[in-house]
């Protein structure tokens, strides 16, 4: 039975993953502590694991016949969570348990708000302001930095880094949420998160077996995902991650502060 879980708790990561661009670790290692016992450093460990593999590759393919995947963006990026998984990784073992997760709702939290465009319920009735923004071209290194920011927090906190990444495109490279999401899910398809694993593995955090059963369930969720994601209009989805991302903020505020 406990197997059977980490094998349903993939299926349900990779839904996730599909339908936000993120790795999956964000529901991974909250559960993992919760449900399966974990302390966040075998959590972490067991989530980048299971991330290792190309999961999300079904998922891929649907939002890139979709038209939504820069290749080209999605690889300078992987390149950067590659370089700051390294450390993130070695920060994660060297810091209090406590004040890690503490730090990781905070962030969340943050995040969350950004998401539900609160401004623009100030504004008055009457007054209708109308402003496009085209998609904004940047340099590589951009792209490998926006990797690399999201590769440290991958390392510390045990997730893919999407939920990094998929703010950043849309706040700063004007992407539309969706081909945020399409193009931080490509990202995280390579091992990103190698780097980190290792120091993990090193530390005598990692479980295997954990990590393959949940690793399966995620190539399922993932297309699965997709699908859903693909069918959403991008002011929904906006609005439906920034709730998702809100209720586990709140959750690990209650728990560890």
């Amino acid at each position: 039975m406990y197997l059977t879980g980490l094998l349903i708790l993939g299926i349900v990561a990779g839904i996730l993953s599909g339908l936000f661009g993120i790795g999956g670790g964000i529901v991974l290692v909250p559960c993992l502590l919760v449900i399966f016992g974990l302390d966040i450093l075998q959590a972490n460990a067991t989530s980048l694991t299971a991330m290792l593999l190309p999961v999300g590759i079904l998922g891929v393919w649907e939002y890139y016949k979709a038209g939504q995947i820069n290749i080209k963006e999605s690889l300078w990026i992987a390149l950067g969570l590659f370089l700051g998984s390294f450390v993130g990784g070695e920060i994660a073992v060297n810091i209090n348990e406590k004040l890690l997760t503490q730090l990781y709702a905070f962030i969340l939290l943050c995040i969350a708000v950004s998401y539900f465009d609160l401004p623009k319920y100030f504004h008055k009735k009457n007054q209708v302001v109308v402003k496009e923004y085209p998609v904004i071209s940047k340099s590589f290194w951009m792209y490998i930095l926006v990797g690399a920011a999201a590769g440290i927090f991958a390392g510390l906190f045990g997730k893919g880094g999407g939920i990094i990444i998929v703010p950043l495109l849309i706040h700063f490279f004007q992407y539309d949420a969706k081909k945020a999401v399409a193009t931080s899910l490509a990202s995280l398809q390579l091992p990103v998160g190698l780097p980190s694993v290792i120091i993990y593995a090193k530390e005598g955090y990692l479980n295997l077996l954990f990590a393959a059963l949940i690793a399966g369930g995620m190539v399922v969720g993932a297309f699965l995902g997709s699908k859903i994601g693909i069918r959403i209009s991008s002011e929904i989805f906006k609005k439906v991650y920034g709730v998702f991302l809100s209720a586990v903020a709140v959750y690990l505020a209650i728990k560890y502060i």
